[in-house]
């Protein structure tokens, strides 16, 4: 498996399409900071996004805005309009409630969120910037994000059975190719998904994520992908933005994380298979980076989950 999608498949990615919905003008949303990354995409009519870095985009038919950190942002017919919060139009929706329907242009569009699991949050995250607005359908993957969007609304135009497990298996292929598009259209200079560009680099995290148990030093890893100690520990840095033993211990932890809640193993026996031979050492470690003991931790998934 590809390092990106050991990433994804550890974080646990999963998706939530919240509907079609027409918006008559004047209309507008203000959506709040929450964990999840949220994506619009414009199916007819025209409307514009406020970004979470103070610029606007405006939005095309067929164009798509990803905010992959859950940071709050705006979107409506016009700059100008006044906006509802978020939450309160859910409100509303749920309540059978007529919002925005003065008989204006219509606007339609579709809109879910993707999830991830666990904390600190991936670099593969971390290094998105705060919005992509996909707005050209040239390339390969552009096409093919158009067309998944495509079956998205067919799915949400003619419900049938099934269509909500389709709809969130496309989602899922959606996140995927917006990051291909992303990488298409900005190319980005440093990053995780830089280094996953870069052949060594990528060998040295799929490494590490494939085989967290294996006693990984930096020199045993500069070792198996070709590159000098110093020079690969500066090239990790700079793609990555942290040490490669530092993405070390994060993966461990994550990892740590789903076997806890998927494994019946004891402790111990997980903590071997994340790389650590002493319990005491992987009990520190993880209540550092989460705030809770491995038995915590398990303890309040577990009742979550009930």
């Amino acid at each position: 498996m590809d390092a990106l999608s050991t990433v994804l498949e550890a974080t646990r990615l999963r998706s939530v399409v919240y509907s079609k919905f027409p918006l008559s003008a004047p209309w507008g949303l203000d959506v709040i900071q929450d964990q999840n990354s949220q994506f619009w995409r414009l199916v007819s009519g025209s409307c514009t996004v406020g970004s979470p870095d103070g610029s606007i985009i405006e939005l095309q038919e067929g164009d798509l805005v990803f905010v992959p950190n859950g940071s709050a942002h705006w979107i409506a017919d016009k700059a100008t309009s006044l906006r509802m919060p978020s939450p309160e139009f859910v409100k509303a929706r749920r309540a059978g409630t007529p919002v925005f329907n003065s008989g204006g242009e219509v606007t339609t569009l579709i809109a879910g969120h993707f999830e991830f699991d666990y904390q600190p949050l991936h670099p593969f995250l971390k290094d998105l910037p705060p919005i992509i607005h996909i707005r050209q359908y040239v390339t390969e993957n552009q096409l093919l994000l158009k067309q998944v969007a495509q079956l998205m609304l067919d799915e949400l135009n003619n419900e049938r059975p099934g269509s909500g497990v389709i709809l969130k298996s496309l989602s899922e292929i959606m996140f995927i190719n917006i990051i291909r598009a992303y990488l298409e259209q900005a190319a980005p200079g440093t990053g995780f998904l830089s280094a996953l560009n870069d052949p060594r680099i990528s060998k040295a995290l799929k490494l590490m994520q494939d085989s967290p148990q294996t006693d990984w030093t930096l020199e045993s890893l500069a070792s198996e992908i070709g590159m000098s100690r110093s020079v690969f520990f500066n090239q990790f840095k700079k793609l990555v933005h942290e040490t490669p033993l530092s993405y070390l211990t994060n993966w461990r932890i994550r990892q740590a994380q789903k076997l806890l809640t998927t494994n019946n193993s004891n402790i111990s026996e997980i903590a071997a298979n994340v790389g650590y031979q002493s319990e005491s050492a992987f009990n520190r470690i993880f209540k550092s980076k989460t705030g809770q003991t491995p038995a915590m931790y398990r303890r309040s998934k577990l009742s979550e989950m009930k």
